[in-house]
């Protein structure tokens, strides 16, 4: 009955492609399958010494760090990001958790985590959004990892300037203090990944895995949905 009912409400209100407008077939999700091959997927979770790691050497201690596809003003990747971050499509940051969960489930360190942690919002931030498109994010990566979300695991102490346009001095002078680790206890020797939608700089998670490793988490690790970089896809 209740496929039935679905069935005849597309009639009328059918469910399209977010990139390209055209029809979903009835296993697909926000996107078709057509754009979703056309994802310039990064595949860093298959190499340990990936350029987004390698970001973060000097500057904070982690395990492992990945992200689903490169990000590129005017890219549909750039596009999608949008519609979730200010478009509401909740939905749609989701199933970028889905979708690469399926990739970092049965690969280390992502097959051993304790926790996921998304970056938290600031109140202020949180309550005129109505939601935090990490907090999306990682609840999509949970549901197929089988990896509890930790959503207070970091606080955000005060509201901070909006990163874009900023250098990497000042994005990292921007959110330097920003952050403490919550549930101190919970934390404690855990495996912990935090997620966020778009690694630029990576200012703002370098941030946040200064406060986990201050709270005596075991490991650090961080994904994104995208990641802003000059290398070659």
């Amino acid at each position: 009955m209740i496929r039935f009912l679905k069935d005849f409400i597309s009639l009328f209100y059918p469910e399209v492609c977010i990139t390209c407008g055209e029809g979903l077939a009835e296993k697909e999700e926000s996107i078709c399958t057509s754009c979703f091959y056309k994802l310039p997927k990064t595949d860093y979770h298959n190499f340990p010494n990936n350029t987004l790691y390698k970001t973060f050497y000097g500057r904070a201690e982690i395990q492992a760090a990945a992200a689903f596809c490169y990000y590129a003003k005017g890219s549909m990747v750039q596009e999608l990001v949008h519609e979730v971050k200010y478009n509401g499509k909740k939905e749609l940051g989701t199933c970028f958790g889905k979708w690469y969960g399926m990739e970092l489930k049965g690969v280390s360190p992502f097959s051993e985590l304790d926790f996921i942690i998304p970056v938290p919002l600031h109140p202020k931030k949180l309550k005129r959004r109505g939601y935090n498109q990490s907090a999306c994010f990682a609840q999509g990566l949970s549901q197929v990892m089988k990896v509890p979300v930790l959503e207070n695991g970091i606080k955000r102490q005060k509201d901070t300037e909006t990163q874009t346009n900023k250098s990497r001095f000042a994005r990292w002078e921007n959110v330097k203090d920003v952050f403490e680790a919550g549930n101190i206890e919970q934390l404690q020797d855990k495996n912990i990944l935090i997620v966020d939608d778009i690694i630029t700089t990576g200012a703002t998670m370098e941030a946040c895995i200064h406060a986990l490793n201050a709270a005596g988490v075991k490991s650090v690790s961080v994904a994104s949905i995208g990641y802003v970089t000059d290398e070659l896809v």
